[in-house]
């Protein structure tokens, strides 16, 4: 017998909980950072996911992590992730990404083929505190103003500007209806409009322009796309890039090449069965030509990742799908595992739930067994590039900065709007700036920290504890 749908709570009980939940656990105590004399040594919990990676990319994802703070901290989700298990909690759960720093927000294409702002990478994703995703999009604009050179103050005016336009998007959406909620997205027009009322004319045409930008970069995303193509014999194939993109036919030979190819036909052809009728059918009017291996990321690199090039009508009609590892999140040991049994659904879901405009071609495989009969692994498939850019956080003002931060905090908001207790999440955080002016507080201090975490990786390289290659 099915179960009873339960019934809602209403409004006034969503806000009085949400009420409730700042008395136990006020908004000022989210400025805490103390690291505990026993806390975790950083270099240690990095190399803890070393054993579940490609060990010969291991160098290339630590030499990009030692390269500045900012790229530390974007391979840091570990680190941050069992700092943050000792924070304040409010008790309002949300889906989180686990992973939101700014560098995983940019412009993307929607399956209407327009160009929307948005949320990605979801590796990490997990339902948690809503605060964690608030918090580390906040370190990430502190430690990014702290590398460009920004003064103090001009630092902590890109965090307050995010965490209160945070604040306010969640309240507007609190008072919106639910499916208004859910179609809601930020495209380049709305954008813009999130700045307008400031009435500073030359911060919105200078905005336009890195938008713009922003923009050239998604199309010509697209464009690189047929630029990994090369005609072998009168046969497309995928251009090598060692050691970044290496062909299946430049990995193996003989008996293992043909192992390893009907593997991943194998893999994707398990894929199909997450897709929706309509985009299997879609889907089924490409052909697979070759593969590669391909290293992404900062912190993902290391982790299981294969592209896959697929023709439609002739050599002019690419499709590339990415296969990329899913490993447990980080943030299960402090929050509890996900229920889903394939981690790779665990991302797909939770990237179909926080995002506006899903990629149509976003599923999961389980390979089962592993390669060489070794424990089962779990892939997500998604397009490899699909009109994707991103803003240049190393050449951005601080005013600059502070509004691509407002399109995160933004975007961030709508995420956790759709997927939590919007009318709680509000209630806690109120019309005042208490809340913001704790993060300010929190973001300054891990920021310290982030900086004394990179250079413990710089040391353990140096003394060569640890292989790092730069430059690649």
């Amino acid at each position: 017998m099915a179960s009873a749908i339960p019934t809602p709570r209403s409004v006034k009980e969503r806000a009085a909980a949400g009420k409730a939940a700042r008395s136990a656990v006020p908004r000022e105590s989210h400025a805490t950072f103390a690291p505990p004399a026993d806390r975790s040594d950083p270099v240690a919990l990095l190399q803890s996911q070393d054993s579940h990676r490609v060990e010969s990319l291991l160098p290339i994802r630590y030499g990009r992590m030692a390269s500045s703070p900012f790229d530390f901290l974007r391979g840091a989700a570990i680190i941050m992730a069992s700092d943050l298990a000792g924070t304040p909690r409010s008790g309002i759960t949300t889906q989180i990404s686990g992973d939101a720093h700014v560098a995983n927000f940019g412009v993307f294409a929607s399956p209407e083929r327009d160009l929307v702002f948005d949320l990605d990478d979801f590796d990490e994703t997990l339902a948690g505190p809503w605060e964690w995703d608030v918090k580390r999009l906040a370190v990430s604009l502190a430690v990014a103003a702290r590398q460009n050179g920004l003064r103090q103050g001009r630092q902590d005016m890109v965090v307050a500007r995010a965490v209160a336009e945070y604040r306010t998007t969640m309240r507007r959406f609190a008072a919106m209806r639910n499916l208004d909620v859910w179609y809601a997205h930020l495209d380049v027009d709305e954008a813009l409009a999130l700045l307008r009322p400031e009435g500073d004319r030359r911060l919105v045409r200078r905005t336009a322009r890195s938008l713009a930008l922003a923009q050239t970069s998604a199309r010509e995303s697209l464009a690189a796309a047929t630029k990994l193509t090369r005609r072998v014999d009168g046969a497309t194939r995928i251009v090598a890039e060692p050691p970044l993109i290496v062909p299946l036919d430049d990995l193996a030979q003989g008996a293992e090449h043909r192992e390893m190819a009907l593997a991943l036909h194998e893999q994707l052809s398990t894929y199909r069965e997450s897709l929706a009728d309509d985009r299997r059918r879609l889907l089924e009017q490409f052909e697979v030509v070759d593969f590669a291996r391909k290293v992404v990321g900062v912190g993902s690199v290391g982790t299981r990742a294969w592209i896959a090039l697929l023709l439609g009508l002739d050599g002019d009609d690419p499709l590339f799908l990415q296969l990329k590892e899913a490993d447990p999140s980080v943030l299960e040991p402090h929050l509890g595992e996900s229920g889903y049994r394939n981690h790779a659904e665990r991302v797909v879901t939770g990237q179909r739930l926080m995002q506006a405009t899903p990629d149509i071609f976003l599923g999961w495989l389980r390979l089962n067994p592993g390669p060489r009969g070794g424990p089962p692994m779990d892939f997500y498939v998604r397009q490899l590039r699909d009109w994707k850019g991103a803003g240049d956080l190393t050449t951005m003002s601080a005013g600059a900065m502070a509004q691509y931060g407002r399109f995160c905090a933004w975007t961030l908001a709508r995420a956790h709007a759709r997927t939590g207790d919007r009318i709680a999440v509000a209630s806690y955080l109120g019309k005042g700036d208490a809340f913001d002016r704790a993060i300010v507080v929190f973001a300054g201090a891990y920021a310290e920290q982030n900086e004394r975490d990179w250079q413990a990786l710089k040391a353990a390289v140096r003394s060569g504890a640890i292989k790092a290659q730069t430059g690649v």
